[in-house]
């Protein structure tokens, strides 16, 4: 996997993965989860609660959203959600890739790093898939369901969010390593 990671750092590459990956999170941020959103009757929707949710907060938002209201999500936003995960693991594993080569450090235990937005996108799958189950089943939502939604939306954020703190790492590693050349 790593010969992989190495073999496709051209920037131009890790650069067009990151386009088409924000141009899938932009719509969804714009259109679909604003869309979703309006039926949840001011609920945040399940993808965007960083923290979990409890079993009482899932039906609620499921009753909210209404029958139009779940088919948005199950239709709309969910094929969205199902292709973004894919494309955030392999961009920002790419970006993180691509900047520890410029600071010469990928040829380190460094790289074990990059694997932390493909884990994400992973949980993210998981999220979704769990996420179209309770949409499915609604009125019939298992608590269980309900408990493994929520912990793989933590267990992504969490992994996001760990990943963006090593990647400000390195960008300041990296500005830092810039300014004592350019002084030098």
């Amino acid at each position: 996997m790593f010969t992989i990671i190495k073999e496709n750092l051209q920037g131009k590459k890790v650069f067009w993965f990151f386009a088409i990956t924000q141009v899938v999170y932009f719509t969804m941020i714009l259109v679909t989860i604003p869309k979703v959103a309006g039926f949840a009757d001011n609920l945040k929707i399940f993808d965007i609660r960083q923290f979990g949710y409890t079993y009482q907060e899932a039906i609620e938002l499921l009753n909210n959203l209404g029958a139009e209201g779940r088919n948005i999500y199950l239709y709309r936003q969910i094929p969205l959600d199902l292709i973004y995960p894919g494309l955030f693991g392999i961009s920002f594993c790419l970006i993180l890739a691509f900047f520890l080569n410029k600071l010469n450090l990928l040829n380190t235990k460094l790289i074990y790093l990059t694997i932390l937005p493909l884990i994400s996108g992973g949980f993210d799958y998981l999220e979704n898939f769990s996420i179209i189950a309770m949409l499915r089943s609604f009125p019939e939502v298992s608590q269980n369901l309900v408990i493994f939604a929520s912990n793989f939306t933590i267990i992504k954020s969490i992994l996001t969010t760990l990943y963006f703190l090593v990647l400000i790492f390195v960008l300041l590693k990296l500005g830092y390593k810039k300014i004592l050349h350019k002084s030098n």
